[in-house]
This record gives structure tokens, sequence and C-alpha cells, in this order.
């Protein structure tokens, strides 16, 4: 099933020409009327005319997340404010807020997208999906609620907290999808249990999109398992517009929509370009944005673009699970360590809960790094002998997969904290 069977399945040759013909536009358009763009590119000596082709994208330099911040709060913005609609900002937690306008096209484009996505994984008419990401300066709520409604769903604007009344909902109201981040699922799932509540008997759950944070195939597992329902990624950035495209029902891949996003994937040490399934730095030229144009964004996800053609009949270039972010990398006496990593061997072990937290110090000159991890209730025991030998297997395991010594610790059911919004797994105390 398709929402734009037109642009979702049409020829590659044929969308190459149509991103082609959006970015020579785009970049025509910017080097005569974006201050930022123009000086840009005249810095690094490109004229438009140089664009001639969709490979020239690499002629034109890089945007940072620092140049949004530098420019704070609309410098950067391609329209007069009477043409914007919307405005959505991150957090600021790593230096200023980003602010990130909308016109109406961009917001149509968004929820296109979005409509295009949740088709793909069979959300339509006929489903009630709960919207439990962040409504207000958070895009993912938003996001989520308009592209829902464009399919014709009906929609439960829950966001954030309030669990236990957010599960009464879900059974009263028979909801069938929910869209939240991997960590608010499993704390729901969580609270569920106390409740009384087992998700395949009491609800009518069969879905879940979740994103915002990485996670990996092994929680996927975990959750399904657990709670008895499909789990589907999805991908997006606020400075892209926010939550944007999901895998599709093979669950191979995350879509892309090529004729409104470009993507590059780029050795993060060189910047050279990688192959079709060589992992790398993302970077993005969303080709149809209005209010904030967006060229070659080194966005620092890692991922891949996949080679093989998906079987669900879609052309998009479809990009593999991101696997964290290329200053998320934590680098532990000379070893390169992503926290996915950990998450990947954790959870592979029948043992482990879903809950875990990593921290890193520094004695003089030397790392160190300890995972705490909770047990699941029916394995935890007051036997000494028995926590010490599960202790061991883990810190073997972790060994074996990272290359490096991890310190291990224990912890019952329970005793980690949950997160509502985006898990915080990672204390790296160096740096504090």
């Amino acid at each position: 099933m398709y929402w734009n069977e037109k642009i979702e399945c049409m020829p590659v040759e044929d969308l190459k020409k149509l991103q082609y013909q959006s970015f020579k536009a785009l970049v025509s358009s910017l080097y005569g009327f974006n201050k930022f763009y123009h000086d840009r590119m005249k810095g690094a000596g490109v004229l438009p005319d140089d664009i001639r082709s969709l490979e020239d994208v690499q002629k034109l330099p890089f945007m940072y997340k620092e140049d949004l911040r530098n420019n704070y709060p609309t410098k950067m913005f391609n329209v007069p404010n009477t043409e914007i609609v919307r405005f959505h900002a991150s957090s600021g937690t790593s230096g200023k807020p980003t602010v990130v306008g909308y016109t109406k096209n961009d917001l149509a484009y968004w929820t296109e997208a979005l409509a295009r996505s949740l088709t793909s994984i069979g959300i339509g008419s006929d489903d009630i999906l709960q919207v439990s990401y962040g409504y207000g300066l958070f895009t993912g709520g938003l996001g989520l609620h308009y592209g829902a409604e464009k399919v014709g769903a009906s929609v439960v604007p829950s966001s954030t907290g309030n669990t236990e009344r957010q599960l009464e909902l879900m059974q009263d109201l028979g909801v069938t999808a929910i869209a939240c981040t991997p960590s608010y699922l499993i704390h729901m799932n969580t609270v569920a249990a106390k409740m009384g509540i087992d998700f395949r008997r009491d609800t009518c759950l069969k879905k879940a999109v979740l994103g915002a944070e990485p996670w990996t195939e092994s929680m996927r597992s975990k959750v399904e398992g657990s709670m008895g329902i499909r789990a589907y990624d999805i991908y997006g950035t606020s400075e892209q517009a926010g939550p944007m495209f999901t895998e599709c029902e093979e669950r191979n891949g995350i879509h892309i929509a090529g004729d409104i996003m470009y993507t590059e994937i780029l050795d993060p040490e060189t910047g050279e370009l990688l192959e079709n399934g060589e992992r790398g730095e993302m970077v993005v030229t969303m080709l149809k944005k209005e209010a904030l144009p967006i060229i070659r964004f080194k966005i620092k996800d890692i991922s891949s673009i996949l080679k093989d053609e998906c079987p669900c009949g879609r052309t998009s270039p479809r990009i593999s699970r991101i696997t964290g972010r290329a200053d998320d990398m934590l680098i532990i006496r000379g070893i390169n360590v992503f926290p996915s990593q950990i998450e990947y061997t954790l959870m592979r072990m029948p043992e482990i809960g879903e809950q875990y937290m990593i921290e890193v110090t520094r004695d003089g000159a030397l790392d160190h790094m300890k995972i705490q991890v909770e047990i699941r209730p029916e394995v935890f025991s007051d036997k000494v002998s028995d926590m010490v030998s599960l202790r061991t297997r883990i810190e073997s395991e972790l060994k074996k997969y990272l290359d490096i010594a991890a310190v291990v610790e224990l912890r019952a059911p329970g005793e980690l904290p949950r997160f509502e919004g985006k898990a915080k797994r990672v204390i790296d105390k160096r740096v504090m």
C-alpha cells in the first residue's frame, strides 16, 4: 500500500533527475538571496553555474550545527517572518538553542513525508494512534500528530508523562498504535505490569513507532517479545523538520523520501564519499525547505545507504539503522566504543532487563568504564555465587564484542532510573 505511488515507486534515474532539478534551483536561489549561503559558497569558490550534475553537490561547503547557533535565532532564514507559520527549537543543552521555522509549504512536505511513512507500515484510517512524544518546542509530537491525521488515523495527543492515565486511555479508546521513544515504551510496560495490565490481553495495541534515540535490533526483539507488538524505527531531526522517515513493513532499512531529502554518507575522518553499504556519517540536503534551507548539513548520525532494492517496491534510498552519532562515540583507552554496541551486547542476554547505564571515569591518565544493568526479576537472586557468575559472564561478553574491559554492576529490578523522554544512558565524568 502506497500513499504517493508515483513518487515512491519512481524509477531511480528519474528520481535523480528530479533531485538535481530541485537542488540546482535551491542553490541558485540561496546564492542570490541568502547572505549566509552566498558568503559560504563564495568563500569556497563555488558558483551556481558550477552545479551541473547531482554529484556536484560535493563541491559545496558543509553546514554545521554551530552555524545555526551562531545565527540564532533567525539570521539564516530565507523568508520574512510574515511567511513563518510555526517555530520549533532545540533544548539548547549543549549550547545555544537552534530555532527552526516553517512555512505552510514546509509543514505540507513534512506531513507528506510522514503520510508516506505511516502508510508504509500499515497505519491508516482504521487506526487510533497515541502520540506519546513531547508536544511543544520539540518536533516529535506535532509531526506525528499531523502525519497521522493526514492518513485518516484518529490521534490521541497524550504527550509524555502521566503514564498510568495514558495506559487507561489506551485501553478505553482501543489504541492500536503508539509513537514514542523506545525508553518510554519500556517504562510504560513496567508501569503496566505494576497495574496488572497485559498488553496482549488487555489492549488493542499492535504497532509502535519508536525513535528520537538510538536503539538496536536486540532491543526491538525484547520489546516485541514482552508486549506482543511490531516495532518500527523512525528517523528525523529538528534541522531536517522533525521525525519524517520510517521503515516499511519489510523492516529492512528506513526509506528516505528522495524528492524531499538528498543523503550522502561520508567517512567521518576524511570526508570522502562512501559507497552504498559502507557505514559513515550522514550529510543531508533538504531539497524543498523554504524557511530554513539545509544544504550539506553534517548531522553526525552514523548510518549507511543500503545496496539492495526493497521488496516493498519503493525505489527511494534506504538507510540502515542509526547506530549512534559521531560525537557520541566514547574513546576508552584508545578504543572507539558506541553506546549502541553495548546495548546490542546486553540485549542479547536473556537474564538482563531493558535498563542499563554507562559511566566513564578517569583515574590519572587511565579511563574506566562501568556498566550498570538491571537483572530480570525471575533471575535476580540473593545467592552471591549466582550473581558473581552472571556478572563475570556479562563482562566476558562485553570484552569479546567491545575489545575492552568494563566493570559490570548488577542492579535489582526497578533500581535504575526510567525516562519519559529521551533516555540518558551515558554519564561521562571525564568532561565534568
